[in-house]
Protein backbone atom coordinates (compact mmCIF):
# COMPACT_ATOMS: atom_id res chain seq x y z
CA UNK A 1 0.00 0.00 0.00
CA UNK A 2 1.35 3.40 -0.92
CA UNK A 3 1.75 6.13 1.65
CA UNK A 4 -0.91 8.20 -0.12
CA UNK A 5 -3.52 5.48 0.12
CA UNK A 6 -2.65 4.86 3.75
CA UNK A 7 -3.08 8.56 4.46
CA UNK A 8 -6.54 8.59 2.89
CA UNK A 9 -7.52 5.55 4.92
CA UNK A 10 -6.39 7.19 8.14
CA UNK A 11 -8.21 10.40 7.26
CA UNK A 12 -11.34 8.33 6.63
CA UNK A 13 -10.87 6.73 10.03
CA UNK A 14 -10.62 10.21 11.56
CA UNK A 15 -13.91 11.18 9.93
CA UNK A 16 -15.58 8.12 11.44
CA UNK A 17 -14.20 9.05 14.85
CA UNK A 18 -15.48 12.60 14.49
CA UNK A 19 -18.90 11.38 13.36
CA UNK A 20 -19.19 8.63 15.95
CA UNK A 21 -21.93 10.26 18.00
CA UNK A 22 -23.96 11.08 14.89
CA UNK A 23 -23.99 7.58 13.43
CA UNK A 24 -24.43 5.77 16.74
CA UNK A 25 -27.23 8.17 17.59
CA UNK A 26 -28.79 7.40 14.21
CA UNK A 27 -28.59 3.65 14.83
CA UNK A 28 -30.27 4.00 18.22
CA UNK A 29 -32.93 6.33 16.86
CA UNK A 30 -33.81 3.92 14.02
CA UNK A 31 -33.97 1.11 16.55
CA UNK A 32 -36.28 3.09 18.84
CA UNK A 33 -38.80 3.86 16.08
CA UNK A 34 -39.06 0.75 13.88
CA UNK A 35 -41.08 1.10 10.69
CA UNK A 36 -42.36 -1.52 8.29
CA UNK A 37 -41.79 -1.92 4.55
CA UNK A 38 -42.63 1.11 2.41
CA UNK A 39 -43.68 2.99 5.57
CA UNK A 40 -40.21 4.09 6.75
CA UNK A 41 -40.93 7.81 6.55
CA UNK A 42 -39.23 8.81 9.80
CA UNK A 43 -36.25 6.52 9.19
CA UNK A 44 -35.61 7.79 5.67
CA UNK A 45 -35.94 11.39 6.84
CA UNK A 46 -33.47 10.90 9.70
CA UNK A 47 -30.80 9.57 7.36
CA UNK A 48 -31.48 12.09 4.59
CA UNK A 49 -31.34 14.98 7.06
CA UNK A 50 -28.02 13.79 8.50
CA UNK A 51 -26.21 13.40 5.18
CA UNK A 52 -27.72 16.58 3.75
CA UNK A 53 -26.25 18.51 6.67
CA UNK A 54 -22.93 16.86 5.82
CA UNK A 55 -23.04 18.34 2.31
CA UNK A 56 -24.56 15.54 0.23
CA UNK A 57 -26.94 16.35 -2.60
CA UNK A 58 -30.13 14.56 -1.55
CA UNK A 59 -33.19 13.54 -3.54
CA UNK A 60 -35.99 12.42 -1.24
CA UNK A 61 -38.75 10.15 -2.47
CA UNK A 62 -36.35 9.03 -5.19
CA UNK A 63 -37.25 6.59 -7.97
CA UNK A 64 -40.97 7.10 -7.30
CA UNK A 65 -40.70 5.48 -3.85
CA UNK A 66 -41.79 7.81 -1.03
CA UNK A 67 -39.42 6.24 1.53
CA UNK A 68 -36.37 5.94 -0.74
CA UNK A 69 -33.68 8.55 -1.22
CA UNK A 70 -30.52 9.14 -3.23
CA UNK A 71 -27.65 11.12 -1.70
CA UNK A 72 -24.46 11.84 -3.65
CA UNK A 73 -21.03 13.33 -3.01
CA UNK A 74 -18.21 13.75 -5.50
CA UNK A 75 -18.27 13.77 -9.28
CA UNK A 76 -15.80 11.05 -10.25
CA UNK A 77 -16.45 8.60 -13.07
CA UNK A 78 -16.39 5.56 -10.76
CA UNK A 79 -19.77 5.47 -9.01
CA UNK A 80 -19.83 3.44 -5.80
CA UNK A 81 -23.28 2.73 -4.35
CA UNK A 82 -23.70 2.08 -0.65
CA UNK A 83 -27.15 0.78 0.15
CA UNK A 84 -28.82 1.69 3.43
CA UNK A 85 -31.56 -0.57 4.81
CA UNK A 86 -33.86 0.65 7.58
CA UNK A 87 -37.12 -1.30 7.54
CA UNK A 88 -38.14 -3.47 10.50
CA UNK A 89 -40.17 -6.63 11.12
CA UNK A 90 -43.81 -6.71 12.27
CA UNK A 91 -44.10 -7.03 16.00
CA UNK A 92 -40.40 -7.55 16.75
CA UNK A 93 -38.81 -4.34 15.47
CA UNK A 94 -35.22 -4.42 14.26
CA UNK A 95 -34.79 -8.15 14.83
CA UNK A 96 -32.72 -8.30 11.64
CA UNK A 97 -30.44 -5.44 12.67
CA UNK A 98 -31.34 -3.03 9.91
CA UNK A 99 -30.64 -0.10 12.21
CA UNK A 100 -27.02 -1.32 12.19
CA UNK A 101 -27.11 -1.87 8.42
CA UNK A 102 -28.41 1.62 7.73
CA UNK A 103 -26.09 3.39 10.16
CA UNK A 104 -23.08 1.49 8.78
CA UNK A 105 -23.94 2.63 5.26
CA UNK A 106 -24.15 6.23 6.45
CA UNK A 107 -20.80 5.83 8.24
CA UNK A 108 -19.15 4.64 5.02
CA UNK A 109 -20.64 7.46 2.96
CA UNK A 110 -19.57 10.13 5.45
CA UNK A 111 -16.06 8.68 5.61
CA UNK A 112 -15.65 8.76 1.83
CA UNK A 113 -17.30 12.07 0.95
CA UNK A 114 -14.38 14.42 1.80
CA UNK A 115 -12.04 12.47 -0.48
CA UNK A 116 -14.43 11.47 -3.27
CA UNK A 117 -13.09 13.89 -5.87
CA UNK A 118 -9.46 13.07 -5.00
CA UNK A 119 -10.28 9.38 -5.47
CA UNK A 120 -12.15 10.00 -8.73
CA UNK A 121 -15.37 8.49 -7.40
CA UNK A 122 -18.93 9.47 -6.77
CA UNK A 123 -20.35 8.22 -3.48
CA UNK A 124 -23.98 7.26 -4.02
CA UNK A 125 -25.81 6.51 -0.78
CA UNK A 126 -29.11 4.85 -1.66
CA UNK A 127 -31.88 4.59 0.89
CA UNK A 128 -33.50 1.27 0.04
CA UNK A 129 -36.87 0.55 1.69
CA UNK A 130 -38.71 -2.73 2.13
CA UNK A 131 -35.96 -5.35 2.18
CA UNK A 132 -37.95 -7.52 4.58
CA UNK A 133 -41.13 -7.45 2.54
CA UNK A 134 -41.53 -6.25 -1.01
CA UNK A 135 -38.02 -5.62 -2.31
CA UNK A 136 -37.33 -1.91 -2.61
CA UNK A 137 -33.96 -2.54 -4.25
CA UNK A 138 -35.72 -4.35 -7.10
CA UNK A 139 -38.05 -1.39 -7.59
CA UNK A 140 -35.06 0.95 -7.60
CA UNK A 141 -33.06 -1.31 -9.91
CA UNK A 142 -35.91 -1.27 -12.42
CA UNK A 143 -36.17 2.52 -12.09
CA UNK A 144 -32.50 2.99 -13.03
CA UNK A 145 -30.97 3.67 -9.61
CA UNK A 146 -28.01 1.40 -10.37
CA UNK A 147 -27.56 2.18 -14.06
CA UNK A 148 -24.41 4.26 -13.47
CA UNK A 149 -23.10 2.21 -10.54
CA UNK A 150 -19.78 0.38 -10.98
CA UNK A 151 -19.81 -1.35 -7.57
CA UNK A 152 -22.43 -1.77 -4.84
CA UNK A 153 -21.96 -2.66 -1.20
CA UNK A 154 -23.56 -2.93 2.21
CA UNK A 155 -22.95 -4.82 5.43
CA UNK A 156 -25.57 -6.81 7.32
CA UNK A 157 -25.86 -7.32 11.06
CA UNK A 158 -25.21 -10.89 12.20
CA UNK A 159 -23.79 -12.94 15.08
CA UNK A 160 -20.43 -13.25 13.29
CA UNK A 161 -18.35 -11.55 10.60
CA UNK A 162 -18.54 -13.24 7.23
CA UNK A 163 -17.51 -12.56 3.64
CA UNK A 164 -18.70 -14.12 0.42
CA UNK A 165 -21.79 -16.03 1.49
CA UNK A 166 -24.72 -16.37 -0.87
CA UNK A 167 -28.46 -16.28 -0.36
CA UNK A 168 -31.47 -18.06 -1.79
CA UNK A 169 -33.80 -16.70 -4.43
CA UNK A 170 -37.31 -16.23 -3.06
CA UNK A 171 -40.83 -15.58 -4.28
CA UNK A 172 -43.84 -15.01 -2.02
CA UNK A 173 -47.54 -15.61 -2.61
CA UNK A 174 -50.81 -14.84 -0.91
CA UNK A 175 -53.08 -17.83 -1.49
CA UNK A 176 -56.88 -17.66 -1.42
CA UNK A 177 -59.40 -20.44 -1.93
CA UNK A 178 -63.02 -19.40 -2.36
CA UNK A 179 -65.63 -22.08 -1.90
CA UNK A 180 -69.26 -22.04 -0.78
CA UNK A 181 -70.25 -22.05 2.90
CA UNK A 182 -73.08 -24.23 4.16
CA UNK A 183 -74.24 -26.01 7.31
CA UNK A 184 -71.66 -28.69 8.11
CA UNK A 185 -74.31 -31.28 9.07
CA UNK A 186 -77.65 -30.47 7.50
CA UNK A 187 -76.40 -29.16 4.14
CA UNK A 188 -72.78 -30.28 3.85
CA UNK A 189 -73.35 -31.59 0.32
CA UNK A 190 -74.21 -28.06 -0.80
CA UNK A 191 -70.91 -26.62 0.37
CA UNK A 192 -67.52 -26.23 -1.33
CA UNK A 193 -64.89 -26.62 1.36
CA UNK A 194 -62.12 -24.07 0.96
CA UNK A 195 -60.25 -25.48 3.98
CA UNK A 196 -60.15 -28.91 2.34
CA UNK A 197 -58.65 -27.31 -0.77
CA UNK A 198 -55.85 -25.87 1.37
CA UNK A 199 -55.32 -29.22 3.09
CA UNK A 200 -54.99 -31.02 -0.25
CA UNK A 201 -52.48 -28.43 -1.45
CA UNK A 202 -50.41 -28.84 1.71
CA UNK A 203 -50.42 -32.62 1.35
CA UNK A 204 -49.34 -32.27 -2.28
CA UNK A 205 -46.50 -29.94 -1.29
CA UNK A 206 -45.36 -32.39 1.39
CA UNK A 207 -45.45 -35.28 -1.10
CA UNK A 208 -43.36 -33.24 -3.55
CA UNK A 209 -40.58 -32.55 -1.03
CA UNK A 210 -38.80 -35.83 -1.81
CA UNK A 211 -38.42 -34.79 -5.44
CA UNK A 212 -37.87 -31.10 -4.74
CA UNK A 213 -34.90 -29.40 -6.37
CA UNK A 214 -31.78 -29.51 -4.19
CA UNK A 215 -31.72 -26.35 -2.12
CA UNK A 216 -35.43 -25.75 -2.57
CA UNK A 217 -37.44 -24.64 0.45
CA UNK A 218 -41.20 -24.12 0.73
CA UNK A 219 -42.79 -22.72 3.87
CA UNK A 220 -46.00 -20.95 4.76
CA UNK A 221 -48.84 -20.37 7.16
CA UNK A 222 -52.63 -20.56 6.95
CA UNK A 223 -53.90 -17.10 7.85
CA UNK A 224 -57.61 -17.91 7.93
CA UNK A 225 -59.48 -21.20 7.68
CA UNK A 226 -63.07 -20.75 8.72
CA UNK A 227 -65.14 -19.11 11.41
CA UNK A 228 -67.19 -21.85 13.05
CA UNK A 229 -66.88 -25.67 13.17
CA UNK A 230 -70.48 -26.18 12.04
CA UNK A 231 -70.04 -24.12 8.87
CA UNK A 232 -68.25 -25.43 5.77
CA UNK A 233 -65.44 -22.88 5.27
CA UNK A 234 -66.19 -20.75 2.25
CA UNK A 235 -62.86 -18.94 2.25
CA UNK A 236 -59.36 -19.95 3.31
CA UNK A 237 -56.17 -17.90 2.97
CA UNK A 238 -52.46 -18.57 3.38
CA UNK A 239 -49.09 -16.92 2.88
CA UNK A 240 -46.34 -19.03 1.27
CA UNK A 241 -42.70 -18.57 0.30
CA UNK A 242 -40.69 -20.56 -2.23
CA UNK A 243 -36.88 -20.42 -2.08
CA UNK A 244 -34.30 -21.92 -4.42
CA UNK A 245 -30.58 -21.94 -5.12
CA UNK A 246 -30.97 -19.70 -8.17
CA UNK A 247 -33.50 -17.49 -9.88
CA UNK A 248 -33.82 -20.13 -12.61
CA UNK A 249 -34.52 -22.88 -10.07
CA UNK A 250 -37.06 -20.64 -8.37
CA UNK A 251 -39.08 -20.41 -11.57
CA UNK A 252 -39.17 -24.21 -11.83
CA UNK A 253 -40.03 -24.66 -8.16
CA UNK A 254 -42.84 -22.12 -8.31
CA UNK A 255 -44.38 -23.93 -11.28
CA UNK A 256 -44.53 -27.16 -9.29
CA UNK A 257 -45.90 -25.52 -6.14
CA UNK A 258 -48.48 -23.66 -8.20
CA UNK A 259 -49.63 -27.04 -9.48
CA UNK A 260 -50.01 -28.26 -5.88
CA UNK A 261 -52.33 -25.36 -5.10
CA UNK A 262 -54.23 -25.98 -8.34
CA UNK A 263 -54.72 -29.59 -7.22
CA UNK A 264 -56.60 -28.36 -4.16
CA UNK A 265 -58.93 -26.35 -6.34
CA UNK A 266 -59.46 -29.16 -8.81
CA UNK A 267 -60.25 -31.72 -6.12
CA UNK A 268 -62.76 -29.59 -4.23
CA UNK A 269 -64.24 -27.24 -6.80
CA UNK A 270 -62.98 -24.18 -4.94
CA UNK A 271 -61.62 -21.22 -6.85
CA UNK A 272 -57.91 -20.46 -6.44
CA UNK A 273 -56.25 -17.06 -6.47
CA UNK A 274 -52.45 -16.77 -6.21
CA UNK A 275 -51.19 -13.24 -5.71
CA UNK A 276 -47.47 -12.42 -5.89
CA UNK A 277 -46.30 -10.44 -2.87
CA UNK A 278 -43.75 -7.80 -3.80
CA UNK A 279 -40.84 -8.67 -6.05
CA UNK A 280 -39.10 -12.00 -6.44
CA UNK A 281 -35.57 -11.90 -5.03
CA UNK A 282 -32.68 -13.38 -7.00
CA UNK A 283 -29.86 -15.36 -5.41
CA UNK A 284 -26.94 -13.31 -4.10
CA UNK A 285 -23.73 -13.49 -6.16
CA UNK A 286 -20.88 -11.65 -4.47
CA UNK A 287 -17.93 -10.34 -6.43
CA UNK A 288 -14.80 -12.24 -5.38
CA UNK A 289 -12.37 -9.40 -6.06
CA UNK A 290 -14.38 -6.93 -4.01
CA UNK A 291 -14.79 -9.53 -1.27
CA UNK A 292 -11.01 -9.83 -1.09
CA UNK A 293 -10.55 -6.08 -0.66
CA UNK A 294 -13.24 -5.97 2.03
CA UNK A 295 -11.72 -8.95 3.86
CA UNK A 296 -8.35 -7.18 4.00
CA UNK A 297 -10.03 -4.01 5.26
CA UNK A 298 -12.14 -5.57 8.00
CA UNK A 299 -9.33 -7.79 9.28
CA UNK A 300 -7.07 -4.72 9.41
CA UNK A 301 -9.58 -3.36 11.92
CA UNK A 302 -8.88 -6.34 14.15
CA UNK A 303 -11.98 -8.36 13.34
CA UNK A 304 -11.93 -12.11 12.68
CA UNK A 305 -13.76 -13.26 9.57
CA UNK A 306 -15.34 -16.70 9.43
CA UNK A 307 -13.21 -18.69 6.98
CA UNK A 308 -15.58 -21.65 6.83
CA UNK A 309 -17.52 -22.67 3.76
CA UNK A 310 -19.82 -19.80 2.82
CA UNK A 311 -23.40 -20.59 3.78
CA UNK A 312 -26.65 -19.28 2.40
CA UNK A 313 -28.36 -17.01 4.87
CA UNK A 314 -31.98 -16.39 3.99
CA UNK A 315 -32.81 -14.16 1.04
CA UNK A 316 -32.21 -10.52 0.12
CA UNK A 317 -33.18 -8.09 -2.61
CA UNK A 318 -29.47 -7.26 -2.85
CA UNK A 319 -29.37 -10.47 -4.86
CA UNK A 320 -31.11 -8.76 -7.76
CA UNK A 321 -28.54 -5.97 -7.64
CA UNK A 322 -25.71 -8.51 -7.63
CA UNK A 323 -26.88 -10.00 -10.94
CA UNK A 324 -26.27 -6.64 -12.61
CA UNK A 325 -23.61 -4.86 -10.55
CA UNK A 326 -20.41 -6.15 -8.90
CA UNK A 327 -21.60 -6.43 -5.31
CA UNK A 328 -20.56 -7.32 -1.79
CA UNK A 329 -22.91 -8.09 1.10
CA UNK A 330 -20.73 -9.21 4.03
CA UNK A 331 -22.01 -9.68 7.56
CA UNK A 332 -20.77 -7.54 10.44
CA UNK A 333 -20.94 -9.42 13.70
CA UNK A 334 -21.72 -8.45 17.26
CA UNK A 335 -22.52 -10.30 20.45
CA UNK A 336 -26.15 -11.44 20.49
CA UNK A 337 -26.02 -14.27 23.00
CA UNK A 338 -27.44 -17.53 21.67
CA UNK A 339 -29.97 -15.94 19.34
CA UNK A 340 -29.98 -15.20 15.60
CA UNK A 341 -31.68 -12.74 13.27
CA UNK A 342 -35.48 -12.65 13.02
CA UNK A 343 -35.75 -13.70 16.64
CA UNK A 344 -37.29 -11.22 19.12
CA UNK A 345 -34.24 -11.60 21.36
CA UNK A 346 -31.95 -10.37 18.57
CA UNK A 347 -33.69 -7.00 18.65
CA UNK A 348 -32.45 -5.98 22.08
CA UNK A 349 -28.81 -6.58 21.13
CA UNK A 350 -28.97 -3.98 18.35
CA UNK A 351 -28.16 -1.01 20.59
CA UNK A 352 -25.39 -2.53 22.71
CA UNK A 353 -21.77 -1.39 22.73
CA UNK A 354 -20.94 -4.40 20.51
CA UNK A 355 -23.55 -3.33 17.93
CA UNK A 356 -22.26 0.25 18.05
CA UNK A 357 -18.78 -1.05 17.32
CA UNK A 358 -20.19 -2.99 14.35
CA UNK A 359 -21.70 0.22 12.96
CA UNK A 360 -18.32 1.95 13.03
CA UNK A 361 -16.22 -1.00 11.84
CA UNK A 362 -18.66 -2.00 9.10
CA UNK A 363 -18.80 1.54 7.79
CA UNK A 364 -15.04 2.07 7.89
CA UNK A 365 -14.37 -1.32 6.27
CA UNK A 366 -16.66 -0.37 3.39
CA UNK A 367 -14.97 3.01 3.06
CA UNK A 368 -11.55 1.36 2.94
CA UNK A 369 -12.90 -1.10 0.36
CA UNK A 370 -14.02 1.77 -1.86
CA UNK A 371 -10.64 3.47 -1.44
CA UNK A 372 -8.90 0.23 -2.40
CA UNK A 373 -10.88 -0.38 -5.56
CA UNK A 374 -10.65 3.29 -6.59
CA UNK A 375 -6.85 3.43 -6.25
CA UNK A 376 -5.98 0.04 -7.71
CA UNK A 377 -5.66 0.61 -11.46
CA UNK A 378 -6.57 -2.96 -12.40
CA UNK A 379 -9.69 -3.08 -10.21
CA UNK A 380 -10.78 0.36 -11.33
CA UNK A 381 -10.32 -0.39 -15.04
CA UNK A 382 -12.15 -3.71 -14.70
CA UNK A 383 -15.15 -2.13 -12.99
CA UNK A 384 -15.41 0.65 -15.58
CA UNK A 385 -15.09 -1.82 -18.44
CA UNK A 386 -17.84 -4.00 -17.01
CA UNK A 387 -20.04 -0.95 -16.50
CA UNK A 388 -19.62 0.15 -20.11
CA UNK A 389 -20.54 -3.32 -21.37
CA UNK A 390 -23.60 -3.70 -19.15
CA UNK A 391 -27.08 -3.41 -20.67
CA UNK A 392 -29.12 -0.61 -19.16
CA UNK A 393 -32.23 -1.39 -17.12
CA UNK A 394 -34.04 1.93 -17.51
CA UNK A 395 -34.69 4.54 -20.19
CA UNK A 396 -31.79 5.29 -22.61
CA UNK A 397 -30.90 8.47 -20.74
CA UNK A 398 -30.80 6.62 -17.42
CA UNK A 399 -33.76 8.53 -16.09
CA UNK A 400 -33.26 11.00 -13.26
CA UNK A 401 -34.54 10.11 -9.81
CA UNK A 402 -38.26 10.84 -9.65
CA UNK A 403 -39.58 12.58 -6.56
CA UNK A 404 -43.12 12.52 -5.23
CA UNK A 405 -42.29 15.44 -2.98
Amino acid sequence: MTTGIQNIREHARAVVTDRRDDVIGLSHSLHAEPELAYEEFRSARKIADLVERAGFEVTRGAYDLPTAFCATAGRGELVVAITAEYDALPGIGHACGHNVNGASAVTAALALAPFADDLGIQVKLLGTPAEEYGGGKVDMLDAGAFDDVAAAMMVHAAPTDGVGMGSLAIGSWNVTYTGRPSHAAAMAHRGVNAADAMMIAQVAISAYRQQMLPGGVVHGIVTSGGEAPNVIPGRTTAAYDCRAESAEDLTELQARIRACFQAGALATGAELALEAVGNDYADLRQDLALCGIYRDAVTALGRTVDDGTPTRQGSTDMGNVSHLVPTIHPTIGYDCGDTIMHNPEFTRYGVTAHADRAVLDGGLAMAWTAIGLATDEAHRADLLTRLAARPRRSAPDGGPPVSRG
